[in-house]
């Protein structure tokens, strides 16, 4: 029998700026820029700011109409990677097998360590005291026997809470949940459900699979089909750790806003750099996975010569494909970056006629990585916007124009 703790850090870039700002404490503070900022979205905001209706992936703008007390504070990367790299340490001493969906949740398999924690449910509560203690943050936790009841059961206490699906319990507990709670399930699906005289999943499930795959095609309906069961109904992503390294993020409702896109395509490439770093590996190819909100799927790679060597360079990379492959106003389900083909980074080769400052920038990124001690957020690169995705490939500039810019730019660095 499994058992699957789900682990979500409560409100996370909220909270880190709360943590380091104890002024911050107890008041509405909202991630992601400032009221003046043009094209920015809430990328996180504090309980106290949930209050006045803020939420993820809202404009700054409509954030600031409805709490203009609120702390607005730009999104700060490097520091958060900092404290998710933390609170994934800690979900390391309690399981050999975690694997990291997004920058601040985790699932953590708890098989196997009873003789080592306890039973699944007192060692999900030592996780979380040890979260606390060694991070400062908070952690809402579930646990079931799959990922996908455990994802929706972290979410039912929240913030700083625990809740557990017994073995056996998993179809009674999707029975008791209203279609909202249904995690994955849409607000264009869910409407496409009440049109056809589905309200609640009881509903759903006492209506045959072909029935729901007619209305939500194949994908979509053998989901829901198994999803209000309890069954696992979502694959949350995978990777071959030996070939890969990638980094996903599925958002809970379809996300349509092209600016929460960059910054989420920002974040996953902040992510998979740094495990690049921190594990000694380096990559040329490089992948983007998107799942729409309809269940369908694209996935495409590009192989470079030359390697991934910084933040920018991968998003630079990440973005054109993004901007070739994403349809236009469709809902996005779930974003993935990735690096394929990994190897141990070999000793540096010689360096490039024009670097265009790619060998400072991973210089950069190195002495971050090495440099950096628990809670210290002393040293640190500055985040910036994320560069608006191309919609077509940009016309390519006369050869000789593109060189004298070339040797412009290196005389700066002689």
């Amino acid at each position: 029998m499994s058992h699957i703790l789900h682990v979500d850090i409560d409100a996370f870039y909220a909270s880190v700026e709360q943590l380091d700002a104890p002024e911050y404490r107890g008041k509405p503070v909202i991630v992601g820029g400032l009221p003046g900022d043009r094209r920015s979205v809430v990328s996180t905001c504090s309980y106290e700011a949930r209050r006045f209706g803020v939420h993820a992936a809202m404009p700054v703008a409509e954030a600031y109409r409805l709490c203009p007390e609120g702390i607005f504070l730009r999104v700060r990367m490097r520091r958060y990677l900092e404290k998710s790299a933390e609170a994934l340490a800690v979900f390391g001493e309690f399981s050999p097998d975690v694997r990291q969906i997004s920058i601040d949740e985790a699932f953590v398999d708890l098989t196997g360590t009873e003789r080592l924690f306890g039973a699944p449910e007192e060692a999900a509560r030592k996780l979380k005291r040890a979260v606390r203690e060694r991070t400062g943050l908070t952690v809402s936790v579930g646990l079931a026997p799959n990922k996908y009841v455990a994802k929706i059961a972290s979410g039912m206490s929240k913030p700083d809470g625990f809740y557990a699906v017994p073995a056996g319990g998993e179809e009674a507990f999707a029975l008791a949940l209203p279609l909202e709670k249904l995690w994955g399930v849409g607000d264009k699906t869910r409407e496409r459900l009440k049109a056809a005289g589905f309200r609640t999943a009881r509903d759903v499930h006492r209506a045959s699979r072909s029935a729901l795959v007619s209305l939500l095609g194949e994908a979509g309906g053998a989901f829901l089909y198994r999803a209000v069961r309890g069954e696992a109904a979502e694959s949350f992503g995978g990777e071959r750790k030996s070939r890969s390294l990638s980094a996903e993020t599925t958002f809970g409702y379809d996300q349509t806003d092209l600016s929460a896109l960059e910054t989420c395509l920002l974040e996953l490439c902040h992510t998979v750099v740094f495990r690049l770093l921190s594990s000694g590996k380096t990559s040329k190819a490089v992948c983007l996975k998107i799942r729409y909100a309809d269940f369908s799927t694209e996935s495409v790679q590009e192989t470079s010569a030359r390697e991934i060597s910084s933040v920018d360079a991968l998003y630079e990379r990440v973005a054109a494909l993004f901007g070739r492959k994403y349809r236009r106003g469709a809902g996005v389900r779930l974003l993935g970056v990735g690096a394929l083909n990994v190897t141990d980074a070999a000793a540096p080769e010689q360096g490039e006629l024009f670097d265009f400052g790619e060998q400072k920038r991973r210089d950069v990124e190195k002495a971050i990585l090495s440099l950096r001690a628990p809670g210290d957020s002393s040293c640190r690169q500055a985040t910036n916007t994320p560069a608006p995705i191309p919609s077509a490939p940009a016309a390519t500039a006369a050869p000789v124009k593109n060189l004298f810019a070339a040797f412009i730019f290196c005389l700066q660095y002689v």
